[in-house]
């Protein structure tokens, strides 16, 4: 299984339904980096997304999006293969 980064904000629901998501998939592991208690990691989630709205979700060193993106790749059939699952 790949690993899975996930920024997000604390009491952010698309954080929360994306977490929730993932772990339906077995994803056990993921790397949760919180953009509102680091501005460091908050600047370097917007230099290597150019996105500034959360969650921004990486599977391996893809960039899927946010959390419509992930649930979409997961209406058509694509999350398994991407998670290596």
């Amino acid at each position: 299984m790949k690993k899975v980064t996930i920024y997000s904000k604390e009491n952010c629901p698309f954080c929360d339904m994306a977490k929730r998501l993932l772990k339906e998939k077995s994803v056990v592991d993921i790397n949760e980096i919180q953009i509102d208690v680091n501005a460091e990691e908050r600047d370097n989630m917007i230099k290597k997304t150019g996105r500034m709205t959360v969650p921004q979700i990486f599977i391996g060193e893809l960039h899927v999006g946010g959390f419509d993106d992930l649930a979409k790749l997961n209406r058509d059939g694509k999350l398994d293969e991407l998670l290596g699952l």
